[in-house]
């Protein structure tokens, strides 16, 4: 390598045709090389003090050398100088900046994209005050009418917006003014370019600014909004997006500033809502729920509704490109691909929340302009009630009542619609909601897979009138989700079974006459089902325990649901993130069997205890743990041996007094995750309230911890670790008040500015 120098730093001719061949061979999809000894001589370079010199002068002066490999150079470059810029001595950072500054205005338009990348990333690290010479170099190439120069400017502008935007509103030693009160006429300036590029990067860096509002953009609002009416039709769909986005983040953020214009706003939005283009539509979709939340009054949108509502509805009709149409075939016996598994998150448990954890883990689930749609006509119906019924009933029972294969689209959005409205017109549909479930019941035996799956949600979505209804209806509905759960297909099984649980929560008892028919299809399921939809089996049987309790507790239920259950259990291994979702579910049915569970108590809790010791060395050393470190192991056990001690009670004490848990749920009290803390407090108010004499030779450092979390200065962060703790510590004041004597003046000094502060901060101070 070169020695290092100053601006008139020169490469080596062998180090530079060295790299540029290592970089060739990693790009060349056709090189027999190995990628990953290449990307090992690549970071050995990196150690060079001027290798990234020589990264720059190949991505900006090798002109014999392709588009692809200059590119290449700067992509790696760009990496490097994250983890680097700071460490480098001024002279080479001089360099690279000196270098760069001359990209702007490339030919290739790649190079321009990539420097501008690159210069995001030196501002992200030494700020505008490291680098002078760049804001009057982009004023220059904005302003010299060369489209290659005015494009690369305005790329690097826009990522630094799009990134970074608070660094232009920040005063400069040595500028009069702030850098965005340079940049902002320019900008608008740009509106109304002919050339599109520079009409959506200009547009799209004000946008970045809507949430910020510098006072450069306040008192320039006015021109911001005839510009945005200027580009409302503008030929280049994505234009036109982006000024939907500014109407939607103004109205979200800033309502008072379109209100005088609110008249043209809505019309213009009713206007592209209908787009060619889906991804314009849909940005205008998102108009009418940002709408609604703001301040605004209702009035204004009532007399769009008859115009609106039809708009919505014919853009829930399935598009015939649309993703899910593929995924709706899918057999349920072909194993998932990787893809299909989307990483699932446990929450820990909050002592005293009665809050069901939210998990839509649905991957059919993309945003698009139909679930958009169906989201908007959700809230408009919140808001307005039946009084959009008289608009919508002729448009569903139209779509309901068209027959034949190639009008399936349009049923199928009608049972939609059905299912978006069903809370905020409840009122206007209940008298009729008999005539409803018994119209969407046979739909869960139709031919078209989607039917079948939107028909189980919309049920799912009149579950509580279902359950009040006859019993012969709850029956109907009940086996006809249970027949579905046994789909062929797996997007059915899924919607199946997410409706049932959702029918479970509502049914609670009512469910208790018919566990072994339930318990059946479930563990039917469970023996078919492929990995993704396993996990939201494993839901429904934690959600049924949850909801019959302690009438689980019989040997002809047990003997169907225990089994299989004990076989995965057995099967999965301790480093498997698929005992994640067996784990909440064991929790759930062992505080629902209570003391009946003690029969399979002893294995479940050893190897709690071995999952909690494996994660705690793999912390350490990974390599002879056998395993990864992962915080979600050690709170998906605590949780369950929460569940454990609440089912058990007292019986859990054979199995504590011969357990190491004492020593390792005090590290778990300690842990620098607030996740693993909550989840270990928890633990230690369920243990406090059923065997504190196993707690008390190290009690003394419970108390210690506990009292901790009460007087940190991120206690809004973790407020909910606190809550556990101060529950935590009112059991042990219960159960062993003498050994908690020395520490109350302790607790109280934590509680009482807590106390002081109640409408911020509100913990479980009362059982203390």
């Amino acid at each position: 390598m070169a020695a290092a120098g100053s601006v008139s730093w020169q490469p080596q001719e062998e180090g530079l045709k060295e790299i540029c061949g290592l970089l060739e061979q990693q790009i060349s999809p056709y090189s027999s090389a190995d990628k990953s000894q290449i990307w090992q001589k690549l970071q050995h370079y990196s150690q060079f003090p001027d290798f990234n010199n020589y990264l720059v002068f190949i991505f900006a002066r090798a002109e014999g050398k392709s588009g692809e490999i200059r590119q290449a150079a700067g992509l790696l470059l760009k990496n490097n100088l994250r983890a680097a810029y700071k460490l480098m001595s001024p002279a080479h950072q001089q360099y690279i900046k000196s270098e760069l500054l001359p990209c702007l205005g490339a030919a290739d338009k790649h190079i321009r994209s990539t420097v501008g990348t690159i210069v995001t990333v030196i501002v992200q690290l030494g700020g505008i005050l490291g680098w002078p010479e760049l804001l009057q170099a982009l004023v220059n190439c904005l302003d010299s009418g060369d489209l290659n120069h005015m494009e690369g400017a305005m790329d690097a502008l826009s990522k630094i917006c799009e990134d970074i935007p608070q660094v232009l509103d920040s005063d400069v030693p040595g500028l009069a003014e702030r850098p965005i009160n340079i940049f902002l006429p320019r900008l608008f300036q740009f509106f109304q370019s002919p050339h599109a590029t520079l009409r959506k990067l200009s547009l799209g860096s004000v946008n970045e600014y809507i949430m910020l509002m510098p006072s450069a953009l306040y008192t320039s609002m006015d021109k911001y909004l005839q510009g945005l009416f200027v580009l409302a039709n503008d030929p280049a769909a994505e234009v036109r997006k982006l000024v939907c986005g500014a109407f939607v983040q103004l109205i979200e953020l800033h309502p008072s500033f379109l209100e005088p214009h609110l008249k043209n706003v809505i019309e213009y939005i009713l206007q592209v809502n209908k787009d060619t283009d889906e991804e314009v539509a849909l940005e205008a979709c998102e108009f009418w729920s940002a709408y609604c939340d703001a301040q605004l009054p209702y009035e204004n949108l009532r007399e769009y509704l008859p115009r609106l509502i039809p708009i919505l509805l014919s853009n829930m009709v399935y598009a015939d490109d649309d993703e899910s149409l593929v995924d709706a075939e899918e057999d349920g016996s072909l194993p998932d691909r990787d893809q299909d598994l989307k990483p699932r998150f446990h929450t820990s448990r909050l002592h005293g929340s009665d809050d069901a954890e939210d998990d839509d883990d649905d991957s059919y689930n993309i945003w698009n302009l139909r679930k958009c749609s169906a989201a908007a006509l959700d809230v408009l119906s919140n808001v307005f009630g039946d009084e959009i019924l008289p608009t919508l009933m002729p448009i569903i029972q139209a779509k309901l009542s068209a027959r034949g294969d190639e009008t399936w689209k349009d049923r199928e959005a009608a049972v939609l619609v059905l299912g978006a409205i069903a809370e905020g017109c409840i009122n206007g549909l209940y008298p009729h909601l008999s005539e409803i479930v018994a119209f969407l019941i046979p739909l869960l035996d139709d031919k078209f897979a989607l039917i079948r799956s939107i028909s189980c949600w919309t049920l799912s979505r009149f579950s509580k009138y279902i359950v009040q209804d006859s019993v012969e209806q709850f029956d109907a509905v009940l086996m006809g989700l249970l027949q579905r759960i046994l789909d062929t297909n797996k997007r059915v099984q899924e919607a199946a079974c997410s409706a049932f649980a959702t029918l479970e929560e509502e049914a609670a008892e009512e469910l208790a006459p018919r566990l072994e028919v339930i318990l059946q299809h479930l563990m039917c399921a469970f023996g078919k089902y492929q990995k993704r939809n396993l996990r939201i089996v494993y839901d429904a049987i934690g959600t049924l325990a949850d909801a019959v309790g302690e009438k689980l507790n019989k040997p002809v239920y047990l003997e169907i649901l225990m089994p299989p259950l004990i076989a995965k259990w057995e099967q999965v291994s301790n480093s498997d993130k698929d005992l994640f979702p067996l784990l909440e579910c064991f929790t759930s049915i062992a505080q629902a069997l209570g003391p009946g569970f003690f029969q399979f108590a002893q294995p479940v809790f050893q190897r709690c205890i071995s999952i909690i010791q494996t994660q705690q060395f793999a912390k350490v050393d990974p390599a002879s743990a056998g395993a990864q470190y992962d915080k979600e192991f050690i709170v998906c056990t605590l949780d369950l041996l929460s569940g454990l001690t609440e089912g058990l009670h007292s019986g859990i004490e054979s199995l504590v007094s011969q357990s190491s848990l004492r020593d390792l749920l005090l590290q778990c009290c300690m842990d620098e995750s607030s996740d693993v803390r909550q989840s270990a407090f928890a633990l230690l108010g369920d243990l406090a309230k059923v065997c504190s004499v196993h707690l008390q030779p190290r009690l003394s450092e419970f108390l210690d911890v506990a009292a901790n979390q009460l007087n940190t200065p991120k206690l809004k962060e973790t407020i909910a670790v606190a809550n556990n703790a101060c529950w935590a510590i009112g059991e042990l004041a219960i159960k062993v008040p003498q050994e908690i004597s020395p520490f109350v003046m302790t607790v109280i000094s934590c509680l009482v500015p807590i106390l002081q502060h109640g409408e911020v901060i509100s913990l479980s101070v009362n059982e203390v």
